[in-house]
């Protein structure tokens, strides 16, 4: 590597570490004033694992320049994919949070590239821009209401970076990466971050009388509990059922890797699993989804 190459190199890691660092202070900010449960640092971190997890595996099928992309970008993408989250007005007090599809993403995407432009305006090219947008563009959500599920419409573009890719499928690769116990880990923590009236019945334990207290609001939050079970089931047969066509894109040598020593979990025997275990049944309880999703262990961490 020649001096010149080798100050380039530097220059680029350098401004790429002042982003994450912004970036993560920002994303400090998003967790405490929205009071965040899954969207936190240690979705960072597992995020970040998956998707080394499957850039390690298939980077000898990679291109040269598919390598370098990946290695100059995936994991500022990574880092910075869920920094901005902005949800909808929320009129009713004992209700899910939505979040509008690409609102979050988006913002997240012109407040990065300010940065970008901010910090490294002479070693980011066009090239590094588009694969950043389009990373962060991926990890937007459609719901399909033939699967009842959410997906990633960009991974339907053939022509998608890797780096796009790597992170789409990272990020909503819990249950096929790491199995059926992190996938119900980060149910449970979305149904808190986005059903935060449940939180203080569930720290004090009044939930546990709300049946007798406030019959009403007890059907409500077992009804909430129940469609983000049925979701769950739901989204696992969706998880499988698009796997191949999301992997297709990649070279053929690595898909059999792929689904081998990655996505080992995504197998029918593990949503037949999921699906056994997951109380969907619309006669089920109160306490019975309480118990399934156990939120008092992340409550108390």
């Amino acid at each position: 590597m020649s001096c010149e190459t080798q100050q380039q190199s530097e220059e680029l890691t350098d401004c790429i570490d002042q982003v994450k660092t912004f970036a993560l202070q920002e994303f400090d900010r998003q967790i405490q004033s929205h009071q965040l449960y899954y969207h936190t640092h240690d979705h960072i971190v597992q995020v970040q694992r998956r998707s080394q997890l499957i850039f390690t595996t298939i980077r000898a099928d990679l291109s040269l320049d598919e390598i370098a992309q990946a290695e100059r970008l995936l994991d500022l993408c990574v880092v910075t994919h869920d920094m901005i989250q902005i949800f909808q007005a929320q009129p009713q007090p004992h209700a899910t949070r939505q979040r509008s599809m690409g609102v979050s993403e988006n913002a997240t995407i012109d407040q990065l590239l300010d940065l970008i432009n901010s910090y490294c305006s002479g070693v980011f090219t066009e090239v590094d821009r588009a694969i950043v947008r389009s990373a962060i563009d991926a990890t937007i959500c459609a719901y399909d209401p033939a699967e009842q599920a959410i997906y990633q419409p960009a991974l339907d573009d053939p022509n998608l970076s890797i780096v796009a890719r790597i992170l789409a499928l990272a990020d909503l690769g819990a249950l096929g990466i790491d199995g059926i116990e992190m996938y119900n880990r980060e149910g449970s923590l979305l149904f808190l971050e986005e059903n935060l009236d449940v939180v203080p019945l569930l720290t004090t334990g009044e939930i546990e009388q709300l049946e007798t207290i406030d019959s009403s609001l007890a059907e409500n939050i077992r009804q909430r509990l129940l469609k983000r079970s049925q979701f769950q089931v739901n989204f696992a047969k969706s998880r499988l059922a698009r796997f191949e066509d999301e992997i297709e894109p990649f070279p053929k040598s690595a898909i059999e890797k792929l689904r081998r020593e990655v996505f080992q979990y995504l197998k029918p025997e593990t949503v037949q699993e999921v699906e056994k275990m997951t109380p969907i049944s619309d006669q089920s309880s109160l306490t019975e989804l309480l118990e399934f999703f156990n939120f008092k262990q992340y409550l108390q961490a």
